[in-house]
């Protein structure tokens, strides 16, 4: 997503030709600073990255456009907005808008430093972000902003086109913000800790300047999504941890306190709960009581209060084994149709459209993986669909595969979250606006298999409706080693770890078990161990992408690419394979590493379902 952001920038730059660009040494603000002034004497000039340094403050611009003594601020964002939105950045209520607070006040400073390096200077505020009412007029407009690792370049993005000539119909809007910039510095909108704008910047300007420690208070819903904190192997190279300093400081803890159980730890009590608990200073777990977390029973399920007291019960007793609920889990299964179907999506959101006449982020499903689990206990890898080519949009093509592999019985449909509903929805909504012949079809389809969400105006349940395997695990199953989570990569290898069967069955090679694949040989072992005999994750047993080739030969490729084993690897594989110029032998490679990553993600969820098989006999 940030390189994404990188190439949205690129873009608008382009937008703006001939611009002087300061790059290097980022670290050098005097040197940056004075290059700057030096061209602002120019009585027209563009600039990217301007620097302004002036008593201990400092920016960069991501394009400054001069004009006499007329200065355009223009802030790139890659996020996406609709320019006929009325309530973008002010809501109804006349605030600014939660999600993009950060963004304008982040603007008003840096027009508040330059105001203060010229006075003399009007300045214009203006904020560029994709237009999701635009459509890209070209193929590959994504592929001309060519992420890469490049040396000394600070977006990584190389740049193909030559101008903005090459790149079709704009897909970037822009929206004029000073009104709303000059509101933040007239105090209209309120910063936050009770400080006006300048005030902050007054403040912060210190705390920076004097290394000082701020100690503003700690709460629950900042500190649960502290951004400071450190693992084990980060302590190991040295990094400390902003968390432990605050609550060190303001709570007293002590080292030992760090490792109790606490409110951070624990998942399902409502934030308000959990707010208040804080700020009475219960923050262990030691003493809570099932009216402190709001517990509740659930007649059929677990409810979010029951996982709670369960998940701190577990935690005060350090007791690592399964909680189950055998009778209700058991009751579910046996809903269930043979033979059972596992789908698993890759799929793919670009700022920039690979193909001609999609939107800024627009779904993309270039990916799918089927495994079938048969009454008798086979366990079939029977269907798969992958997209390789570039500038092609491949979701017509995805849901007509998607079709053929599940339409030949009712057997119940197994998804894992949301993204496959959400996905189908999405392709609903893109069926009904295409001229494809077989639309109706294809949108019954969708419709037998799924349900619609508050996005879509249509309204239908199917009545095959995919059964999510997380919404199971989170009603009727709780596995302590997973802390809480009910991620299918917290919940496989946690339930690898905790059943015998798996263990026993998965520790042999795919040909000496009821399992086919059309991914891997019959001598590959899912489960192994690791040099001190612990299990070692599938997702790290996944092969590198470029296993049998030659440094020399990795070397000459230009993917860039090591491993794919997790979704956001697999999104960015799918970019890459957008190169016109890749060789044809790198795209089989990666399109290979795809494939074997897909096939485990839907394998996975055939292991959870064995899991709770196992836990229900």
């Amino acid at each position: 997503m940030a390189k994404g952001g990188f190439q949205v920038e690129e873009l608008a730059r382009l937008y703006y030709p001939n611009g002087h660009l300061l790059e290097g040494e980022d670290w050098d603000y005097e040197k940056h600073w004075n290059h700057t002034q030096e061209l602002l004497k120019n009585e027209n000039v563009t600039i990217y990255e301007a620097a302004f340094l002036i008593d201990g403050l400092f920016i960069r611009t991501d394009i400054l456009i001069k004009k006499g003594e007329n200065i355009e601020l223009i802030e790139v964002k890659s996020k996406a907005f609709d320019p006929d939105d009325e309530y973008n950045f002010i809501g109804k209520k006349g605030g600014l808008v939660s999600e993009w607070k950060p963004y304008l006040f982040d603007i008003a400073f840096q027009k508040y430093v330059i105001q203060l390096c010229y006075p003399d200077f009007r300045i214009k505020s203006s904020i560029m972000m994709a237009d999701k009412t635009k459509k890209a007029s070209i193929d590959g407009l994504n592929q001309f902003f060519r992420v890469s690792k490049l040396a000394n370049s600070r977006t990584g993005v190389k740049v193909l086109a030559k101008s903005k000539d090459e790149l079709g119909n704009p897909i970037l809007g822009k929206k004029d913000i000073t009104e709303i910039i000059t509101g933040i510095e007239n105090g209209k909108y309120d910063y936050g800790n009770g400080l006006s704008f300048i005030e902050a910047i007054q403040e912060y300007g210190d705390i920076y300047k004097n290394d000082t420690y701020s100690n503003w208070p700690t709460s629950y819903m900042n500190c649960n999504k502290c951004e400071f904190k450190t693992s084990a192997e980060d302590k190991k190279n040295g990094l400390i941890s902003g968390f432990e300093e605050c609550f060190k400081i303001q709570h007293s803890w002590k080292d030992e306190d760090f490792k109790k159980p606490n409110l951070f730890d624990i998942r399902g009590i409502h934030w308000t709960k959990s707010k208040k608990l804080f700020d009475k200073e219960q923050i262990f777990v030691t003493n809570l009581s099932k009216d402190d977390i709001g517990f509740k029973s659930s007649v059929g399920k677990l409810s979010d209060g029951e996982r709670a007291w369960v998940q701190i019960e577990k935690a005060l007793k350090n007791d690592k084994t399964i909680y189950v609920e055998r009778l209700r889990l058991k009751e579910e299964m046996e809903n269930w149709e043979y033979p059972l179907h596992f789908i698993d999506f890759e799929t793919c959101t670009a700022a920039l459209p690979f193909s001609k006449g999609r939107k800024p982020y627009e779904q993309i499903a270039f990916q799918f993986s089927h495994h079938s689990y048969e009454r008798n206990g086979n366990i079939l890898h029977c269907s798969e669909y992958i997209s390789n080519k570039a500038a092609y949009f491949p979701n017509f093509d995805f849901i007509r595969e998607l079709k053929k592999s599940l339409e030949n019985d009712n057997g119940t449909i197994f998804r894992f979250h949301n993204h496959e509903n959400t996905i189908l929805n999405a392709i609903h909504s893109q069926l009904i606006e295409s001229s494809e012949d077989d639309k109706d079809t294809l949108i019954e389809f969708i419709e037998s298999i799924s349900h619609s969400t508050s996005k879509n105006f249509n309204i239908w349940k199917g009545e095959r409706d995919m059964v999510d395997l997380w919404a199971v695990a989170k009603n009727f199953y709780f596995n302590p080693t997973t802390n809480g989570s009910n991620s299918l990569k917290d919940l496989l290898p946690a339930a690898l770890n905790s059943s015998d069967f798996l263990k026993k069955k998965y520790s042999k090679s795919i040909g000496d078990i009821s399992l086919t694949s059309t991914n891997f040989s019959n001598d590959f072992v899912w489960l192994r161990r690791g040099e001190e005999g612990e299990l070692i994750n599938p997702y790290n047993s996944l092969p590198p992408v470029f296993d049998n080739w030659t440094e020399e030969k990795i070397e000459q490729s230009i993917s860039e690419i090591e491993n794919i084993n997790d979704g956001g690897a697999a999104l960015t594989a799918y970019g890459k394979l957008q190169y016109t110029d890749m060789t044809k032998a790198e795209i089989e490679e990666i399109t290979s590493a795809l494939l074997k990553y897909c096939e485990l993600d839907t394998l996975a969820m055939v292991m959870l379902y064995e899991h709770f098989k196992e836990l229900v006999v």
